[in-house]
């Protein structure tokens, strides 16, 4: 069995972070190992406290991990602060672990900061050199290249631009733009894909991103071609979406147990 790591914060409500990750890790198959750098308070309604884990536990997880079950690829979330990146993006350097997504978490859905300002142009400057794939957001793309990103031609640039940063491909999520269609668009050396889909009129969209962001990992850990993987976990996200339970008061969970897309033939 590929072993596939997630590096993040936890989630209290169940439906993002490092709690989403394993349960999408678990539906592709895979074995989904942890090092929780942040600990937050959430429900759907928000976010109402957040803590970095110190800088020794976060060590000592990755230490752990790199000498017993190291991954087949991995991903980061939630970060918190610049040390803690900075430790991060040491100990996969050192480690040799890849391929990396990189899930560049800043701010949650209800608007709380989930990475230090500070931190911001740490994660732009370490990070994407590690990544095989970054997975931004509109916001998150915007403050990672500086630029204004409100469109498919400003997504199609902002990815562009982040190739040039170091990133070996992007791919620009397109959710938070309007519409009854949501654009996705791989961009890498090649050229750019674009991937759309109709959009669901939902308030289930809690842990989308992270979920996306582990669906592609488990997809890389088990051998997928980057465009593959990128495919199966748009495809497992839209249809965990439509099975939402309909959890909660606010921003609820996806489905996590829809059944993930078997491997392409070989």
């Amino acid at each position: 069995m590929r072993i596939a790591l997630t590096i993040a914060g936890s989630d209290s409500g169940g439906g993002a972070g490092v709690q989403a990750d394993l349960k999408t890790f678990q539906q592709f198959g895979v074995f989904g190992t942890s090092v929780i750098v942040a600990i937050t308070a959430q429900n759907t309604r928000g976010v109402r406290a957040a803590e970095a884990v110190p800088e020794a536990m976060v060590a000592g997880q990755l230490s752990a991990l790199a000498e017993d079950l190291p991954p087949a690829a991995l991903k980061t979330g939630m970060l918190a602060e610049a040390s803690l990146v900075r430790l991060v993006a040491k100990a996969i350097r050192e480690n040799g672990w890849g391929p990396l997504v990189l899930d560049p978490v800043m701010v949650s859905t209800s608007g709380h900061r989930l990475l230090s300002s500070d931190a911001e142009s740490v994660v732009g400057e370490l990070l994407p050199p590690l990544a095989a794939l970054v997975t931004p957001n509109l916001e998150e793309a915007a403050i990672l290249t500086g630029r204004d990103v409100r469109d498919v031609p400003t997504m199609e640039r902002a990815g562009q631009a982040l190739l040039d940063a170091g990133a070996a491909a992007v791919l620009m999520k397109g959710g938070h733009l309007g519409g009854d269609e949501i654009t996705d668009i791989l961009v890498a050396p090649a050229g750019m894909i674009h991937f759309r889909r109709p959009r669901i009129d939902t308030t289930s969209t809690h842990g989308t991103g992270c979920t996306l962001s582990a669906a592609i990992t488990a997809g890389l850990a088990l051998g997928r071609d980057l465009e593959i993987a990128v495919a199966d976990a748009l495809d497992y996200v839209h249809r965990a979406i439509a099975a939402a339970p309909g959890l909660g008061g606010g921003h609820g969970p996806l489905d996590h147990r829809v059944t993930a897309p078997p491997p392409p033939p070989k």
